[in-house]
């Protein structure tokens, strides 16, 4: 079932990323011989108004094959209006943006569902406190559950880190403790600390850590789409920083995860509930969209630079360059690959 689960998910987000270039490709008159999920032999295919609509052998991943544009051939060249490579560079920009910003708009819609479902939190509930902080200090105690700070209700773990986070002064919290609402006055201090990514910071505190203990947060449809908005910005963020902190190395290239890792994470999340499903569901789609738009040659991303370059120079880059650099975005790929699949191979065989 966890993989039926798998592929489902896969299968849908491969379609709608590619239904992005699609429509687009169709909105400026782009002729499309092949709508295909998957790649290698077709299994299923279906001609409808002068696109093959099909299912392919091997199911990660997927591809719309235009005319006038072939990553295996790229530099193809077909006459015609209705040719991608005819069209002037902005036009291809959106054409190959579309697909990226189908995934972000996937996720903000499953962000909404979620919102709508209830979305779950850590609960403001202290679960911890050091020793001489501010908190300590000021007389918290665990199990106090945090209700508001200043002027602003507290409804999640977030919203109490935020907010501290954001300090400039001291801050008055409402805190209710044996169905007393009590009130205290804390200045936040500036101390060592760690983000998600292990790295070494310094950040407001007050000495104060969550219990384990989850509170499942409502939405109303107008407060659905700011979630929905804001997760999916700062999903965006998140996984562009991932990047970046692994291309400077501050992330361990042990830590890239393939498709068994992405498979099993579906496969535990499908068991869980459908909130959870969904959730991840929203995250891979975000991920899909940060990493096509990634400058190497064989992405979305690549293609971008190359009509940018294009725009700015009023040419295109050579044949030759344009083969090369896309072999070795290929190369990338495929090396990236084969290193999630070792390390997913390597934590089995540790697990």
């Amino acid at each position: 079932m966890g993989l039926i689960t798998f592929l489902l998910v896969l299968s849908v987000l491969v379609f709608i990323h590619e239904l992005g270039h699609f429509l687009a490709a169709r909105f400026f008159g782009v002729t499309v011989h092949t709508f295909s999920i998957g790649f290698g032999k077709r299994l299923i295919s279906k001609e409808y108004k002068g696109t093959t609509w099909q299912f392919s052998l091997i199911p990660l991943g997927g591809y719309v094959k235009m005319k006038g544009q072939d990553d295996s051939n790229p530099a193809l060249v077909e006459s015609g209006d209705d040719s991608y490579n005819t069209k002037k560079p902005w036009q291809r920009i959106i054409i190959l943006f579309a697909g990226p910003f189908a995934n972000f708009a996937l996720a903000a819609v499953l962000y909404f569902c979620i919102a709508l479902l209830g979305s779950n939190s850590l609960s403001p509930t202290i679960g911890k406190i050091v020793e001489n902080s501010p908190a300590f200090i000021a007389g918290l105690q665990v199990n106090d559950e945090i209700i508001r700070i200043n002027d602003k209700e507290i409804k999640t773990w977030d919203d109490v880190g935020n907010t501290i986070r954001n300090s400039q002064s001291a801050l008055q919290f409402y805190v209710k403790r044996d169905n007393l609402v009590r009130t205290f006055i804390i200045s936040p201090q500036l101390a060592d600390s760690e983000n998600m990514f292990n790295e070494k910071i310094k950040k407001r505190m007050i000495g104060i850590a969550p219990a384990p203990k989850i509170v499942t947060i409502y939405h109303n449809p107008i407060e659905a789409i700011g979630y929905a908005y804001s997760t999916t910005i700062e999903s965006s963020k998140m996984i562009f920083q991932g990047v970046q902190k692994l291309i400077q190395g501050i992330i361990p290239s042990s830590e890239v995860g393939g498709v068994i890792t992405i498979g099993k994470v579906i496969s535990d999340a499908s068991q869980t509930s459908i909130v959870a499903l969904l959730t991840i569901t929203a995250l891979i789609s975000v991920n899909l969209g940060v990493l096509n738009l990634l400058p190497i040659p064989a992405l979305d991303g690549g293609h971008i630079m190359f009509n940018l370059y294009e725009m700015i120079t009023r040419h295109k880059p050579s044949d030759r360059v344009f083969m090369i650099l896309t072999i070795a975005g290929w190369v990338i790929l495929g090396s990236l690959m084969l290193l999630g699949i070792f390390n997913d191979i390597t934590r089995l065989m540790q697990g």
